[in-house]
């Protein structure tokens, strides 16, 4: 890896990071050693990047600082062209809304020599399978997983029975052509996956639930486990 992307990569590594992280957290995690790490710091510190090291905690970097606009590579620019025909074919009419306009950003900042290879992506999406139809509101299902807010549901499972739950939102996951809210649900105590288009109502409440041993790592750490 190039010095410049390492350097890159580095602080958007301590930009998504909530708590100080160490030299040898940063080390592992870019498979460098700790001397090297210190000389990169040095650096971005040197180049006005607002990294700040405390002896015995870590490093942590000022979250209001944004890097200036990144160039793509070709096979880069593909990759996003791909994800937005993913979103386009699979989610709803506002996320795919956003992801096009999420595209035309990228196109308004890409150098001249990297116009053309939009017109030259090559790499699609095509639904294979007919898409499972929901009622729900797709996009505010995401709004409120991103503000943890708590939501009462009415599911119909695969016998057609009917039940009552009140949820903790957590991600949604696609399995073609099926998306799954996983969530923590209150009545069952535990991590439980429900299908968008076996959900018949959503009501938002006005709770807003803690990031704590029921959230999304968590969940993720228990899919582990089984698997």
């Amino acid at each position: 890896m190039r010095r410049a992307d390492r350097l890159m990569k580095i602080t958007h590594f301590l930009r998504k990071r909530r708590q100080a992280v160490t030299a040898q957290q940063i080390a592992d995690a870019f498979g460098i050693c700790k001397r090297t790490v210190y000389r990169d710091l040095q650096c971005l510190m040197d180049s006005g990047v607002p990294i700040r090291g405390e002896a015995g905690i870590g490093y942590t970097i000022n979250k209001q600082f944004y890097l200036p606009p990144i160039a793509f590579d070709a096979d880069e620019l593909e990759a996003i062209g791909l994800g937005i025909s993913m979103v386009r074919q699979w989610t709803d009419q506002r996320f795919a809304d956003k992801a096009d306009s999420a595209f035309e950003k990228i196109e308004a900042v890409l150098p001249t020599s990297l116009q053309g290879e939009l017109k030259q992506i090559t790499t699609y999406a095509v639904p294979t399978r007919p898409k499972v139809p929901w009622t729900v509101n797709f996009s505010d299902l995401r709004d409120y997983i991103r503000t943890r807010r708590k939501i009462h549901i009415v599911y119909r499972d695969q016998d057609e029975q009917e039940t009552i739950r009140t949820l903790r939102p957590l991600a949604l996951f696609f399995f073609n052509p099926v998306w799954l809210l996983a969530s923590w649900c209150e009545l069952r105590q535990d991590f439980r996956n429900f299908r968008l288009d076996r959900i018949q109502n959503v009501i938002v409440v006005d709770e807003k639930f803690d990031d704590e041993n029921k959230n999304l790592t968590a969940y993720m750490s228990k899919i582990d486990s089984c698997s």
